[in-house]
């Protein structure tokens, strides 16, 4: 029988790495909303893409850390 990927003790192994996940999600949120510098867009794109990157990293790291869990 399958067990599903996301269960109460993989939650709490993996809580390191969710943590950080929101965290960079209110900060992309928070870029796209309002911007501290004047409207560039290759400033945008770049923070953006220092944001973007690792959370779709962290992301699937998480998600493969929790399947070998």
């Amino acid at each position: 029988m399958s067990h599903p990927v996301f269960n109460r003790e993989t939650l709490l192994d993996i809580s390191v790495n969710i943590i950080p996940l929101v965290i960079l999600a209110f900060f992309i949120a928070v870029l796209l909303l309002t911007s501290p510098w004047p409207s560039s867009l290759f400033m945008t794109v770049i923070a953006l893409g220092l944001h973007l990157i690792p959370l779709v990293l962290l992301a699937l790291l998480t998600y493969v850390a929790a399947y070998y869990i």
